[in-house]
């Protein structure tokens, strides 16, 4: 990990932000100009290029769902369920909240109501990795939306077959349709549609960067969540935290893959410094150790700050995904957070475990995105259905303020609208 002393926070921040390759940029937007006119065949050559697979069809059949079954463990669907219970009763809390409202202003009539969209894509990772966890954590908000339509979508392996848990998941939580194919091909295909998978309103779901990138360049034609690339964790720790602990975390996130951005900011060198032992000492006897190495040598770094205050303003600068407290007085600096994906306070509340059980849901902003939106919830499942009627009376009420303004803008025909309906 790089050990960075930070003197000019902002540029600090601005150093250590991934950077967009333009030379990916390019390939992804070659692979969804070439899926939006070649369709199912550009499919299929790409997940043969990709992954290996030679996919007859794409789409998922009932017995392949169902054959899924016998190859996870009871324990398996157990966690998976549990999951889906905890989320499920976090994202119902929010949706009770939203409330029809009506108003009467000089009469005008406004309703404004939360519908739920008609149909959604759901990127679930896949390929080399498995994310089961994706499928809850993206397909329940939805549900509890009341989305119509929900789609899933993910790599298959070489062989042309999706990770069991990752369908049994899917079944539990209700996707509709599920399909083989991952990267920047899958999110061409749910936002124009192929003779197999059906177009959708909205995309959501984590991905890599060829993944953010595709989200990116097809956001003109449909919806989309948030930029939710690369995983990120930062720690705010003080000399209080146990450097074992911190490093644990750091090797967790880490792990995800080499794209990973893991980073301690801490007022303290002699934490630092047991920090960065601690990790030395565990890379060496850990699992995907290869993976967790090259993601800290990368984009891992300390920031060595010089006050406690330094630390929060830096953290808020950074607007992480991910931002666990680590200090004597936890919530107190918490207070002070008003830029991260999510805010994980004190040593008993690791990142790891948000991502699976804590009720809180793992798609997160992530390049600094933290500052304006958090986590995926059910109202990105919705809209605000506005609903306006109005009278002749409230008309004149309005004309002469019509007149003033639309004067002022120089659109003459917008008050003779409104002025017509009066004689």
């Amino acid at each position: 990990m790089r050990i960075i002393s930070v003197r000019n926070i902002n540029t600090t921040v601005e150093s250590v932000r991934p950077k967009i390759n333009q030379q990916n940029r390019n390939k992804v937007k070659s692979i969804i100009l070439d899926v939006k006119k070649r369709k199912d065949k550009a499919i299929k050559e790409y997940e043969k290029k990709f992954t290996g697979a030679k996919l007859k069809s794409i789409k998922v059949s009932q017995s392949e769902i169902k054959n899924a079954y016998s190859k996870v463990t009871k324990e398996q669907i157990a966690a998976i369920k549990l999951a889906k219970k905890r989320l499920e009763k976090s994202e119902r809390a929010v949706k009770n909240q939203l409330r029809k409202i009506v108003l009467q202003i000089d009469g005008i009539k406004i309703d404004k109501d939360f519908v739920p969209l008609e149909s959604v894509g759901c990127y679930i990772p896949g390929g080399g990795a498995r994310y089961p966890s994706t499928v809850v954590m993206s397909v329940i908000p939805a549900k509890v939306a009341g989305v119509k339509k929900i789609i899933g979508v993910t790599s298959p392996n070489k062989n042309g077959m999706i990770d069991p848990l990752t369908l049994v998941a899917g079944d539990i939580c209700g996707i509709d349709e599920f399909y083989k194919t991952g990267g920047a091909q899958a999110i061409a295909a749910l936002a124009y549609g192929t003779e197999s998978i059906p177009k959708v309103d909205k995309i959501v779901g984590p991905g890599g960067s060829f993944v953010t990138l595709a989200k990116l360049f097809v956001s003109e034609t449909v919806s989309i969540d948030m930029i939710a690339g690369p995983t990120e964790l930062a720690i705010i720790a003080d000399l209080t935290a146990k450097p074992d602990l911190v490093a644990f975390d750091l090797i967790s996130q880490a792990e995800h893959s080499p794209e990973t951005m893991c980073c301690m900011i801490t007022n303290s060198t002699k934490l630092k410094d047991l920090v960065i032992k601690s990790l030395e000492q565990k890379i060496t006897i850990i699992e995907r150790s290869k993976i967790v190495s090259e993601s800290l040598r990368k984009n891992g770094f300390v920031a060595i700050c010089k006050t406690m205050a330094d630390v929060i303003e830096f953290a808020n600068k950074l607007a992480p995904e991910h931002l666990e407290i680590i200090t004597k007085n936890p919530r107190n600096v918490a207070k002070k957070i008003t830029a991260s994906g999510l805010v994980l306070i004190g040593k008993n509340t690791p990142s790891s475990a948000s991502d699976y059980l804590f009720g809180s849901n793992h798609i997160l902003p992530t390049n600094g995105f933290g500052r304006s939106r958090g986590s995926l919830g059910v109202l990105d499942y919705m809209k605000i259905q506005n609903k306006i009627e109005s009278t002749k009376i409230a008309l004149q009420k309005i004309s002469n303020f019509m007149r003033a303004l639309t004067s002022a803008e120089g659109l003459p025909n917008h008050f003779e609208a409104v002025r017509s309906r009066l004689n």
